[in-house]
């Protein structure tokens, strides 16, 4: 199954990249292949917001959609996204904020995902890694732009 984990530290703080991470509506701005992103359903769980959503990926001429429950657990600085429907068999996401320093935190992403199909994994596979390789990156220039760059 592929797995990709990584940890960035970076030049903002960890509940500024926490808060990133969850505005996920704002994802098809600069998410690599998230071509859209739809909130099914919202609701609050105490210190956790719970959010239906699905997001359409696109690369050349293939377009897939999936749906994943987010929790967005705001205490304890960690978004998780757990499979629901779509084209793969698996997939769960975590995402972890450690703050690290003054104004600085350091950002833990973890994915774990397997395609449905055989046909989809060959000629997606590589794509997804590539993409999954960037996320972090993503968000860390889309936090430059939102929150200004480091000095």
């Amino acid at each position: 199954m592929p797995h990709f984990t990584t940890t960035r530290q970076v030049a903002h703080s960890a509940t500024d990249m926490f808060d990133l991470v969850a505005d996920i509506e704002a994802y098809p701005r600069f998410v690599p292949l998230c071509e859209s992103l739809v909130v099914r359903s919202r609701r609050s769980d105490g210190d956790r917001e719970i959010l239906i959503a699905t997001m359409t990926i696109a690369y050349k001429f293939i377009r897939e959609s999936f749906t994943t429950k987010v929790v967005i657990d705001r205490k304890a600085l960690r978004i998780t996204a757990e499979y629901l429907d779509g084209p793969f068999s698996r997939m769960e996401n975590v995402w972890r904020f450690e703050p690290h320093g003054r104004g600085s935190s350091h950002v833990h992403f973890n994915i774990d995902y397997e395609f449905r199909s055989t046909p989809l994994k060959l000629l997606m596979g590589a794509v997804f890694d590539k993409a999954f390789r960037k996320f972090t990156q993503a968000f860390e220039a889309r936090a430059d732009v939102v929150y200004g760059a480091p000095a």
